[in-house]
């Protein structure tokens, strides 16, 4: 059930081409084949309503998947939500969804780019915006979090760091957010001092230890694309929640470029591991910048959203915890010539013009490596 990671079919399809013209009795015919993966595709999509409500009741009708022009059969949908209607289900609903099956956890990764080391500890204004940041994700934690939500702290200053663990624990999520932005070592990732976790998901059981840790996450494109794949193999959808002012290159004339090196990789890693990204910029309202293009970028094609200039944090984790209040998860099945190896972009609407969809804008395919990242999918936890 892992959205865009593609599951593999033991299957290879051989493709015959017939001749354009009848062979002569005496000629045997001639074929022409092709072995092809064929893969199980699963793609998770927000659908809401102009207001942001999410809409009941879609089936594979609704929907309509393509892949560089050409349509694809959708083969199943799934809708998943994390709260019980108050009251029975609508009659025009009736046999379409089962509230009581629902999976109701939620994922986030509070992601703090730390900025202290960043801004050489000069520009306060970004710094107060950080503790700012974190005073109002305390608040959230407190007053806004859900009994089945899960939630994990990290931050990047020179290395990754993860000060909590994938966690239902309140108090534990608070007084990581306070050692986030203070820069500390939870020692969570030097197993002979991270205390005992409960069994459940985590983020840091899939992590290198120690100082493997430190030396694969020399850039934070790095530990972006490590945490991504850390959390593969939750069967949900994962958000990560990103505070930062952005990262990427300028070119002469001031605008935003990606990194072509490191900035593919992380995105299609992120695509790949079904994390949506939600930027939230931590530069003041009254400031331009430059990178908030790649901070939408980035936000963009991780099916997430850029928040910027607004006048609280609440806003934005409010937006995003209701945003995630349900989706549904489609299949369909694609086939790639066996031995290749990519990125395959995928757009997804509905038949509803008026219906908002968001999603991710592709998946990588093939049984080696992508770009720099692997495509065979793993074992669901």
């Amino acid at each position: 059930m892992r959205s865009i990671r593609t599951i593999l079919v033991p299957l290879a399809l051989l493709v015959v081409l017939a001749p354009t013209a009848a062979p002569a009795q005496d000629q045997p015919r001639s074929q022409f084949g092709e072995e092809l993966d064929v893969s199980e595709v699963l793609l998770d999509v927000l659908v809401t309503d102009r207001q942001g409500n999410v809409i009941l009741g879609l089936g594979p009708d609704d929907f309509v998947v393509d892949e560089d022009g050409q349509e694809r059969q959708i083969t199943g949908v799934s809708f998943y939500s994390n709260r019980r209607l108050a009251g029975p289900v609508p009659t025009a609903l009736e046999g379409e969804i089962q509230i009581e099956t629902l999976p109701d956890d939620r994922y986030f990764i509070l992601f703090f780019d730390d900025q202290r080391q960043a801004q050489f500890d000069t520009d306060v204004p970004v710094l107060r915006q950080q503790m700012d940041a974190a005073r109002f994700a305390k608040q959230w934690v407190r007053e806004e979090l859900l009994p089945n939500d899960w939630v994990a702290v990290v931050s990047y200053d020179q290395r990754l760091k993860v000060q909590c663990d994938l966690t239902r624990n309140r108090s534990a999520i608070i007084d990581a957010i306070d050692d986030a932005v203070r820069g500390k070592d939870a020692g969570l990732n030097w197993p002979s001092r991270a205390p005992a976790q409960d069994a459940g998901p985590s983020v840091v059981d899939d992590l290198p230890t120690g100082d493997a840790l430190r030396k694969a996450t020399l850039r934070v494109y790095d530990a972006v694309e490590l945490v991504a794949q850390s959390v593969g193999d939750i069967r949900a959808r994962k958000n990560l929640v990103l505070f930062t002012t952005g990262f990427g290159q300028i070119n002469s004339v001031g605008q935003y470029l990606e990194d072509p090196r490191y900035y593919p990789p992380m995105m299609q890693t992120l695509n790949d591991n079904n994390v949506a990204v939600y930027t939230v910029d931590l530069t003041p309202n009254t400031t331009k910048h430059v990178m908030s293009d790649g901070m939408n970028q980035l936000a963009d094609e991780t099916g997430g959203r850029y928040f910027f200039n607004f006048t609280s944090f609440l806003t934005p984790l409010g937006q995003i915890a209701d945003e995630n209040n349900g989706y549904y998860l489609l299949s369909y099945r694609s086939a790639h010539p066996r031995g290749e190896t990519g990125f395959q972009n995928v757009r997804v609407r509905t038949v509803n013009s008026e219906f908002q969809v968001k999603t991710r804008k592709g998946y990588a395919y093939g049984s080696g490596e992508a770009n720099g990242l692997s495509a065979t999918p793993r074992s669901a936890r």
